[in-house]
């Protein structure tokens, strides 16, 4: 038995009305390789995973954090990873079974399952649609074969391209990644690029600028002076490129790194920058949930192997449940707020914070054009305010 998601093609905008719903996020901790940029919780086996046994585990921490929560009405779901695509469909199927029996799953919510465009991955994704996936969100990462190998990706353009048009006949929804400011790009190349890429996408992209991690490869290689990535001007050109062409394609950004037609915005990803609650399942997965009032960051362990273990032994893998302050609470609204071209509600800031903005701060970034107000009771950052997004939300929070 799989979740019956009917699709009705009506993904309107999803204007903030004050509710941001409650997302459950799945993570599935395992890659066919690590990426030498990539600091996420992924971990790479070379024996097959018993998924049966995973399958379970999730079972069991679903229960246990549908017991934490009691019903709750869940608005979207994200299979993430790591490399979900790596998933057979069976499990993928189970997983979401579970997740339909412990709270409610009304017909046609998004179901997101992030893919990686191998040719064999692509192959399953009629099972997943099957499933009850109605979106999928592919690591293209790049259009270019020696920038891919560069990001240690195991698929090249043709194989990227030829996933994207399976997807794209086989789900209602389609969002890929592509990384900018690599090493040695120009803005002349980036701009054809992307706009090869909007010819291939079908409403939604993630566009990011490539970071520097402590503790992956590229940190080691960058620090050896072997890695030069654009410097700060030229990074700024790139993502002022990115707004431009985006926006004359019908795809402005809604959010720092994400591109969209009217309509077409990430549900789930939506619930994370407008400080909703959602559940974190899975070896790493994190999670915001408030609890009779009290709101709670949780997080699980990390390594697989360990987590499966205190799962099975406890019925969760839980390796904090800490109680948010009002203070961290305002903190995290604005981090994670601003990022929109909506912005945040100032008096719910205010709500949290128990005190009002600084007055002075709050002049100076507007006069320095970093910040605007939207009537009374809301503020956003401006295009120039995205490019230095941590200093205002820094200055904002003191």
């Amino acid at each position: 038995m799989t979740i019956t998601t009917r699709f009705t093609g009506d993904f309107r905008a999803y204007p903030d009305a004050g509710d941001p719903g409650f997302g459950v996020y799945l993570h599935w901790p395992f890659c066919a390789a690590k990426c030498p940029y990539c600091d996420f919780n992924s971990h790479v086996r070379h024996k097959p995973v018993d998924q049966n046994r995973f399958v379970d585990a999730f079972r069991q921490e679903i229960a246990y954090t549908a017991g934490m929560t009691g019903p709750k009405t869940v608005t979207s779901i994200f299979i993430g990873g790591g490399t979900p695509s790596l998933m057979d469909p069976s499990t993928v199927g189970a997983i979401l079974d579970t997740v339909a029996r412990n709270w409610h799953v009304p017909d046609g919510i998004e179901i997101t399952l992030e893919a990686n465009p191998s040719s064999v991955e692509a192959t399953r994704f009629r099972g997943y649609r099957d499933a009850g996936v109605n979106r999928v969100s592919m690591g293209v990462q790049a259009l270019n074969d020696a920038d891919l190998k560069v990001l240690g990706r195991l698929h090249d353009v043709e194989d990227a391209l030829k996933a994207i048009r399976l997807a794209r006949e086989t789900f209602p929804r389609l969002s890929f990644d592509l990384i900018y400011a690599r090493p040695n790009q120009t803005v002349a190349a980036w701009e054809a690029e992307l706009k090869q890429a909007i010819g291939y996408a079908v409403d939604h992209l993630s566009l990011y600028q490539l970071t520097i991690e402590e503790g992956t490869p590229f940190y080691a290689l960058h620090k050896a002076g072997k890695l030069i990535v654009p410097d700060g001007d030229l990074s700024a050109e790139l993502y002022e490129a990115t707004q431009a062409i985006t926006g004359e394609a019908g795809m402005p950004a809604y959010e720092v790194s994400n591109h969209a037609r009217p309509g077409a915005e990430s549900r789930h990803n939506l619930t994370y920058w407008r400080y909703g609650d959602y559940a974190g399942i899975g070896a790493g997965a994190h999670g915001r949930l408030t609890l009779n009032g009290t709101r709670i960051a949780t997080a699980t362990e990390r390594m697989p192997e360990r987590w499966l273990e205190m799962v099975e032994a406890r019925g969760a893998a839980h390796v904090e449940i800490e109680e948010l302050e009002p203070e961290e609470q305002a903190d995290e609204l604005l981090l994670m707020g601003l990022r929109l071209t909506e912005g945040i509600e100032v008096s719910r800031w205010q709500a949290l914070s128990g005190r009002p903005f600084d007055s002075a701060r709050e002049r100076d970034l507007i006069a320095n054009g970093f910040l605007e107000r939207l009537g009374n009771d809301r503020i956003r950052c401006t295009p120039a305010g995205m490019l230095i997004l941590d200093a205002v939300v820094a200055d904002l929070a003191i």
